[in-house]
């Protein structure tokens, strides 16, 4: 997706397209980074729910610890060899959501810097603007675009729309860790 960006760009800095091809072109391109910045906010709501899974198993694994010191000490070997096999297992999910969390939060981070420099290609083409300056108004598509702002108006909408899906997934997540301590 994002190569199909990058070689627009290209393409409209080449000065290689005709003036009626710029709008549509950059009008494909302001959806592309609509798409990527959709994309983020899903990589944002998988690594919170990762992130909570991660939170919930280092709990499950504290349990079967605090269990198996119980059992220890009133030495129920039965109990403390069924605690040890579980804690086993919990560490063992601890370990590996940690290396998830960790990959998705370095993932979130190229994609972030990506959209980031796909935001600033795009105003520039959008205002006619090559890292040689401004292209003159009279030059093929070096009008500014109009449909800037509408680009930014939608992209602070995905943003408004990201931040409260993320926030009502806290509290729901919150809602039922509570559930699960108000069940035990």
């Amino acid at each position: 997706m994002f190569e199909e960006f990058r070689e627009a760009l290209r393409a409209l800095r080449t000065s290689g397209v005709h003036p009626s091809e710029r709008r549509p072109m950059i009008s494909d391109m302001r959806d592309t980074l609509v798409q990527a910045r959709v994309g983020l906010a899903d990589l944002r709501t998988a690594l919170a729910t990762t992130r909570s899974r991660l939170e919930s198993e280092r709990r499950e694994l504290e349990t079967v610890r605090r269990r198996k010191g119980l059992a220890a000490g009133i030495s129920d070997a039965e109990t403390v060899a069924i605690a040890e096999r579980y804690e086993s297992q919990h560490a063992q999910r601890v370990t590996v959501l940690e290396q998830k969390v960790g990959v998705q939060e370095a993932e979130l981070a190229m994609a972030e810097r990506e959209v980031d420099e796909m935001t600033a290609e795009l105003k520039l083409a959008a205002a006619g603007i090559d890292s040689a300056g401004p292209v003159p108004a009279n030059a093929p598509g070096g009008a500014a675009d109009p449909g800037a702002e509408d680009l930014q108006q939608e992209l602070d909408s995905l943003a408004r729309t990201r931040r409260r899906a993320a926030t009502e997934a806290e509290a729901d997540e919150k809602l039922a860790a509570l559930k699960r301590r108000m069940e035990k």
